[in-house]
């Protein structure tokens, strides 16, 4: 394993439109020690060719390509198993990076000490316009991620010797991932700069978008995943609900 070797795991569905874009703002980072993990979950479309010719030409792209759709927490999972890297970062197929990214993070890491960095990001639409901006606090513990997702999972990353958890087969799953992680490391760190270092394609027809469905994955996180009793649920409830509002702001 690389002491400097970046896994980044990209789960695919029926992403030939978008996949290239957010392959390549992975391959174009300025820390070239990494490898690109796609990995196809069923797709009915061209998006395993394209990996195909992606990997013929370099040689740092890895595709995995699961028999049936199995959904983006069994794909993330797969590609984290496959991972040879020290450190964890994801991307989906129709997000994508600053070409600093990369860079940024790992030299935060080792100047802070922290073992998981996240950063800033923008939510876009398909034209690639600015819907708001997200810039979330300047470190996290575990019981400030309770209040709310700070962490964007495009722009999240840890180091492995933290041990892998997985993505749990539920709403908001990368949330519940995070929240593991932080619990074990105690802490995390964003990243200073300047502006967003990751854009994430907001899609109306996500599932979400959809507010009430939301609400319902998160107080399952934390009644069920999270074991908190109803009083301190329902105080959660509101700072995330607070939190919803700002980030869109």
């Amino acid at each position: 394993m690389s002491d400097d070797l970046v896994s980044v795991i990209m789960p695919a569905y029926n992403a030939a439109l978008t996949i290239g874009d957010s392959a390549a703002s992975v391959l174009a980072q300025t820390h070239p020690t990494l490898e690109l993990i796609v990995v196809d979950d069923g797709s009915r479309d061209d998006t395993r060719r394209l990996v195909d010719a992606m990997a013929m030409v370099d040689p740092r792209v890895r595709l995995i390509a699961l028999p049936a759709n199995a959904g983006v927490a069994a794909a993330r999972n797969a590609g984290i198993a496959a991972a040879r890297g020290s450190y964890i970062a994801f991307l989906d197929s129709d997000d994508r990076w600053h070409p600093r990214k990369l860079q940024l993070q790992l030299e935060h890491l080792r100047r802070s000490g922290a073992r998981i960095a996240y950063a800033a990001y923008d939510r876009v639409d398909r034209h690639g316009r600015v819907l708001s901006h997200v810039r979330p606090p300047r470190s996290l513990s575990h019981a400030e991620l309770l209040k709310s997702n700070h962490i964007g999972n495009l722009t999240g990353i840890y180091h492995r010797s933290l041990g892998d958890a997985r993505f749990r087969a539920i709403g908001h799953e990368d949330y519940a991932f995070w929240l593991e992680m932080l619990r074990r490391a105690g802490k995390a760190t964003c990243v200073p700069s300047d502006g967003a270092l990751a854009w994430y394609l907001a899609r109306e027809d996500s599932l979400s978008s959809d507010k009430l469905r939301a609400a319902r994955w998160q107080w399952r996180i934390y009644r069920d995943i999270e074991q908190l009793g109803r009083i301190a649920a329902s105080r959660y409830m509101c700072h995330y609900a607070w939190q919803a509002v700002r980030k869109r702001s």
